[in-house]
C-alpha cells in the first residue's frame, strides 16, 4: 500500500491544474496517490483529468461533488483517503521534484504515533521560502507554538496522519463556503506535535481568484463559518489571552454582521467578548467599507 495521498481541491481551475500534474509526474518517488476533489467545476476539469488517468503516469483518483467550498472539499478528501499520510497541494501550486521522496524519507526515519505529521516549507515561484525557515534547534513542535511561541512566519506545508485528519470535520453552513482550515490543525495540536522538516515541499502561486487574495470577501460572505472558527479558537487551552482577545474581536464583528443579538450569551468567553465589543465594532465598520458592493446570499 502506498504511504502518501496528495489531495487537490479544485473548482474551475482547468487552466492551471496541469502545472500540479506535471510536477507529480516528475516526482523521484512515486509512492503516492493523487486524489482530486472536484468541488463542482463546470469547466473542462473532468475531461482533462480523465485524459491524465489514461496516460497512467501516476495513480490518480478523481471525485466530483456539488460545490461546498474549500473546507467541504477537505472533508470529502479525508473521508476517501486510505494511505497513512496525506498532504494538500492546491490547484494553483506544485511540488518540487523530490518533495515526495523527502516526505517519505523523513516519516520512515522519524515518524511515530506521538507525531501528527510533518511541517515543511512553502516557496514562491523563484524558490524563495515564504516567511521564515523552521527553528533549527527543534525537532518537533505544534503548529500553534511554531507561530506564536517560536516566531515563525509565512505559509508552511502540512503533512498529516490520515487517521487524525478524519477527526474534527469542518461544519457546513447553509449558503456559506468557507471555514478556516486551521480549526482542525489547532484541534490536533492539543494532543500531538509535528516533525519539522526544513525542506521546500510546495511551490506556491497566489492567483487573483484564489482564497488567499480574497480573504476580506471570504470573511464578509461567510460570517457563520468565521464566527464558528473564532469561538473554537477562543477555547484553545494552550492559547494566551492576547490571542483569545483577538479572536473575540473577530467574533464580535461576525456577530454584528449576522445580527446575532445573543452573541455574548453564545460566546465561550463572555467577559472577553464584552471587552472586545468596541474594537469589534470598529472591525465591522472597516469590513463593511472594504466590502461595499459585495453581495451576501
Amino acid at each position: 500500500m502506498k504511504l502518501l495521498t496528495i489531495f487537490t481541491p479544485t473548482y474551475n481551475r482547468a487552466y492551471c491544474l496541469e502545472n500540479c500534474y506535471r510536477s507529480l509526474v516528475r516526482q523521484t518517488n512515486k509512492n503516492f496517490i493523487w486524489l482530486i476533489i472536484d468541488d463542482g467545476s463546470t469547466d473542462q476539469t473532468e475531461e482533462m483529468v480523465k485524459g491524465w488517468m489514461r496516460e497512467n503516469q501516476i495513480e490518480i483518483q478523481y471525485y466530483w461533488q456539488e460545490n461546498q467550498g474549500m473546507h467541504g472539499a477537505h472533508n470529502t478528501a479525508y473521508q476517501l483517503i486510505e494511505t497513512e499520510l496525506n498532504v494538500c497541494i492546491d490547484s494553483d501550486d506544485f511540488m518540487p521534484d523530490d518533495a515526495v521522496e523527502k516526505i517519505t524519507d523523513c516519516w520512515k526515519k522519524y515518524g511515530n504515533e506521538k507525531m501528527s505529521g510533518i511541517i515543511g516549507l512553502d516557496a514562491d515561484l523563484n524558490n524563495q521560502v515564504i516567511g521564515t525557515m523552521l527553528p533549527k534547534n527543534l525537532e518537533a513542535s505544534t503548529l500553534f507554538d511554531l507561530y506564536y511561541k517560536h516566531g515563525v512566519t509565512g505559509d508552511k506545508k502540512l503533512v498529516y496522519r490520515t487517521e487524525l485528519t478524519r477527526q474534527y470535520p469542518y461544519p457546513l453552513f447553509e449558503n456559506e463556503k468557507y471555514v478556516g482550515l486551521a480549526y482542525k490543525y489547532y484541534m490536533i495540536d492539543q494532543t500531538y506535535e509535528m516533525l519539522l522538516l526544513n525542506e521546500v515541499l510546495c511551490c506556491v502561486e497566489y492567483l487573483p481568484d484564489g482564497s488567499s487574495l480574497n480573504m476580506l470577501k471570504q470573511y464578509w460572505r461567510n460570517p457563520k463559518g468565521f464566527a464558528f472558527y473564532r469561538k473554537e479558537l477562543m477555547q484553545l487551552r494552550f492559547a494566551g489571552w492576547t490571542f483569545k482577545y483577538r479572536q473575540a474581536i473577530h467574533y464580535v464583528s461576525c456577530s454584528i454582521h449576522l445580527q446575532n443579538k445573543q452573541f455574548i450569551k453564545d460566546s465561550p468567553s463572555r467577559v472577553l467578548t464584552a471587552l472586545a465589543i468596541p474594537p469589534g465594532i470598529l472591525l465591522y465598520i472597516y469590513l463593511l467599507y472594504q466590502n461595499r458592493g459585495v453581495r451576501v446570499k
